[in-house]
């Protein structure tokens, strides 16, 4: 499935209308509300009310957790029984009850927009982020959506189906193809830093290249005062290649690439597996929560890991 076929196409089960698995279909991101209803019950303020309690990079009404120090933070907020154990400086994290926002970047990438197993992988982060639009308002957040473009504007926070519905629509407008103005991930996370308050619960979904491409730093400045998930789209013959000649069409051109020797597998492997793994085992470091999400998997399969706080770096 080297080359996505001109116009949409669907297909329907029952009464809701599902992709191809080449452009997402907005119905189809719709039914996903089905898929955070009952997984958790939402998080509620201290006095009953519907907002939802958010961890606060600062003082407020109740600790939630510690987590190492960072230059920038407040001196008095030090928790020195976890300083003393690790033997480095950690810092305390409050909560407060606010209304939370939650923002979905999207990366745009022209790699997202390809896909062998179940559906391109451009699909699968439309989906993930309808999932995470849905468990938004499930938790009585406010939800918003970003790309890295210079041109539109963000889809601004609302909560709410109205505030989901506004966030969907805009995926699947943006992953139905390569958008002309995409500028690149850096671009949409520093478009996130200027709309984000303290406490703000972040979703990226972007490519393993366009992640590699950005120093690690980036990332320690995001998750700094936010809690933020990092979805790696990746496809089955990405990470997996058969040892064989395989064909691509791009461009109108056929292409083969031989996987057969080892300095051609190595070569895929640096181009695909390297950025994965480095992800995997760099950016847990910096507070970033990460998870592979494959273009065949299980859309909402990790949900569970953006519900669990993440541990403290010894």
């Amino acid at each position: 499935m080297g080359r996505r076929p001109p116009g949409r196409r669907t297909h329907c089960e029952g009464a809701v209308a599902v992709s191809d698995g080449v452009i997402p279909a907005i119905e189809e991101l719709v039914a996903l509300r089905a898929a955070v209803t009952g997984r958790r019950t939402p998080r509620r303020g201290s006095h009953g009310g519907g907002q939802a309690i958010s961890p606060m990079r600062g003082r407020g009404m109740e600790y939630a957790e510690s987590r190492e120090y960072a230059a920038g933070d407040d001196a008095r907020h030090i928790d020195w029984r976890v300083t003393a154990r690790t033997g480095r400086a950690h810092t305390k994290l409050y909560q407060a009850e606010r209304e939370r926002l939650s923002l979905i970047v999207a990366d745009t990438a022209a790699n997202l927009y390809f896909g062998t197993r179940v559906r391109f992988k451009s699909v699968q982060a439309a989906r993930a982020g309808a999932i995470a639009a849905w468990a938004a308002i499930r938790d009585g957040d406010r939800v918003a959506a970003l790309r890295g473009s210079t041109i539109e504007p963000p889809v601004s926070p609302a909560g709410g189906a109205r505030g989901a519905l506004r966030v969907i629509e805009a995926l699947a407008r943006w992953y139905a193809a390569p958008p002309d103005d995409d500028k690149g991930l850096a671009v949409a996370l520093d478009h996130a830093q200027r709309v984000l308050r303290p406490g703000s619960r972040v979703l990226v979904l972007a490519d393993p290249a366009s992640v590699a491409a950005m120093p690690a730093s980036r990332w320690t400045a995001l998750a700094r005062h936010q809690e933020v998930v990092l979805l790696l789209l990746t496809d089955t013959l990405e990470a997996d290649p058969p040892p064989a000649v395989l064909p691509f069409e791009t461009g109108g051109h056929r292409v083969e690439v031989d996987l057969a020797g080892d300095a051609a597998r190595q070569r895929w492997d640096a181009e695909f597996s390297a950025p994965v793994q480095t992800a995997l085992k760099t950016l847990p470091t910096r507070g970033v929560r990460v998870h592979v999400l494959s273009s065949d998997a299980t859309s909402e399969s990790w949900l569970a890991l953006q519900d669990r706080r993440p541990a403290l770096v010894a």
